[in-house]
């Protein structure tokens, strides 16, 4: 480039009268390609500097001018902000540009079709100030712009809200424009179910802390917090049919399984108590005290072995596990040894050791042995009575109806329970003895067997 030549009167190092003759620095500028991008000495080229004060864009923009001020006259430096943008965007659309007779700062901008302000020439028309700009148009197609290339003023004296600014760079949404989009948005906003602002908690965003409630709107939200009284009634009605389920378990377990059990230990004890007396011969035949052991029955076919005692009381006879003999008022029957009569006993179906459970399976012709302590008394099962009323004590007669039997002899009377479970009705057994025989003699061949 070529250097500046001085003119006339100067002095210094570029004093009239150099090597060069008048008009060479005039030729030389005028072959420039671009004078903004290849600037004089002393001039920059930067668009932080704005060409009237030589300051940074910035500080320049702290002492924004009014429109009520004078016009600027560019001191002989003027650099093309909308070139500049040329330059480096590539060429910009009548959208894009900025209207014509806008401002950025305080550089005039021509609008399209302006005449090129020439260098040292005043600015056509009057100055606007910052906030007399119009929107900039095609925001969006920017890749870089500052808060100030971005901000839409309003026009001087309207009282119009300025438009948001920080849409592109905080996440917001743009200003309404009052477009399809716009109503689009609007639309949606009004559609969203109650559950969305809920989702959008859970998801992180920031909820709106809550409006205090009054003290009225508080008593009602702690009633509505309480359960009603037809709620607490179904709970207490809940947790009384479980309590009660409970124990209705807890008796049956007991009824059907640890009754058996109680039993089984007190008439085992029972069992080998008569065994043991009469091995030591403390015992002899006779009249019996109610609810002590005097004999044992035997049922091969059914395996039972259960202690037979004095009497039918329920608790001191038959729920211990034995089985007690008619033996009082006018159920008073015949022992085992008496030369003739009816041996009638009676004994559980089902619980408290349940001798007789399964005395329906015994068929005419199977044998039960009762032990006693000098002779062992065998009958042979005669005939069976299914069913019949509690109160029908003719079954234990010397010669029950209904037995077969036609005449006095020596029988013996199971009596129990029917149905299972249940003690509404009574089942009978008959039977007819068969076979005395002592104990010096053995066991007989039904328990040898």
């Amino acid at each position: 480039m070529t250097s500046r030549r001085p003119h006339a009167g100067q002095e210094g190092p570029y004093a009239q009268g150099a090597s060069e003759p008048d008009g060479t620095f005039e030729a030389a500028v005028e072959q420039l390609a671009d004078p903004l991008n290849d600037p004089l000495p002393g001039q920059h080229t930067s668009p932080w500097f704005r060409a009237e004060t030589g300051q940074p864009d910035d500080v320049a923009r702290q002492t924004p001018r009014t429109a009520a001020q004078e016009p600027v006259e560019p001191s002989g430096e003027w650099y093309d902000p909308e070139g500049y943008r040329r330059d480096w965007y590539g060429p910009q659309g009548p959208e894009s540009g900025p209207a014509a007779g806008t401002v950025q700062g305080t550089a005039v901008i021509p609008g399209p079709g302006a005449p090129a302000p020439v260098p040292g020439a005043p600015a056509p028309g009057p100055v606007r100030s910052v906030t007399d700009v119009s929107p900039v148009q095609g925001d969006e197609t920017v890749a870089l712009r500052t808060a100030d290339t971005r901000r839409a003023a309003r026009p001087a004296g309207s009282d119009a809200p300025e438009p948001a600014l920080g849409h592109l760079s905080t996440g917001g949404e743009p200003p309404s424009t009052g477009g399809r989009a716009e109503r689009r948005r609007a639309a949606r906003g009004r559609g969203r179910r109650r559950g969305e602002p809920r989702r959008a908690a859970e998801a992180g965003a920031p909820a709106e802390p809550a409006a205090p409630m009054s003290r009225l709107e508080a008593r009602r939200a702690a009633r509505a917090a309480k359960d009603s009284p037809a709620v607490v009634a179904s709970r207490v009605v809940g947790e009384v049919f479980i309590t009660f389920g409970v124990l209705m378990l807890l008796f049956v377990t007991y009824q059907l399984w640890w009754t058996n059990i109680r039993a089984d230990q007190i008439a085992g004890r029972e069992t080998n108590k008569i065994q043991d007396d009469w091995a030591n011969g403390e015992r002899s035949p006779g009249v019996f005290a109610p609810g002590q052991g005097f004999a044992i029955m035997h049922i091969p076919k059914l395996d039972v072995v259960a202690p037979i005692a004095e009497g039918i009381d329920k608790e001191k006879v038959l729920d211990r596990g034995m089985i007690g003999h008619y033996a009082e008022g006018k159920l008073k029957t015949a022992m085992p040894s008496a030369k003739q009569g009816n041996f009638a006993v009676a004994g559980h179906r089902n619980t408290h050791g349940e001798p007789f459970r399964y005395i329906n399976r015994l068929e005419p012709g199977d044998p039960i042995v009762i032990e006693t302590q000098d002779a062992y008394y065998t009958y042979e099962m005669a005939s069976i009575l299914p069913q019949t009323s509690p109160s029908n004590v003719a079954v234990i007669d010397e010669v029950p109806p209904g037995s077969g039997f036609t005449g006095p002899g020596r029988y013996i009377t199971l009596t129990t329970c029917t149905p299972e479970f249940t003690s509404t009705y009574r089942m009978i057994v008959w039977g007819k003895m068969v076979d005395e025989r002592p104990r010096s003699k053995g066991k007989p061949d039904a328990l040898v067997g």
